[in-house]
């Protein structure tokens, strides 16, 4: 079996709903996120998947969190929490549907993991 992981940044400001403390306020974080995919072929090139891809894969989910109040985006603006475990799970979704119709199903979204402080994170898989 083969893993790869990807890092990338995203500055965000939310605040919690249905919580008591310093964090129903607004406020911010720099967001750290990594991807790890995992397969058990590699491509002809000898790749599971070529890194810059998954930068790609990932860019767009990072481009719609960052500098924004994430409690105004979809799918954060209702009733899903923007905590870092929500974050999390929603960064799985995103980047599983892209590699599964990139790859045909050979490479996987293992786990995401996202940093919401340097000392503090959250990590989704199934």
């Amino acid at each position: 079996m083969f893993e790869i992981t990807v890092e990338a940044g995203f500055s965000s400001g939310h605040y919690l709903r249905n919580y008591r403390g310093k964090c129903e306020n607004p406020h911010g974080h720099n967001y750290k996120v990594f991807v790890t995919l995992i397969g058990e072929e590699l491509d002809e090139a000898g790749m599971l998947l070529d890194f810059k891809l998954l930068k790609q894969v990932m860019r767009p989910t990072v481009d719609y969190l960052d500098h924004f109040m994430i409690n105004d985006l979809p799918p954060f603006d209702k009733e899903i929490n923007p905590s870092a475990e929500n974050l999390a799970k929603y960064f799985y979704e995103q980047t599983s549907s892209q590699l599964h119709e990139m790859t045909g199903g050979r490479v996987r979204v293992k786990d995401c993991t996202l940093y919401e402080t340097d000392t503090s994170f959250a990590r989704y898989y199934e």
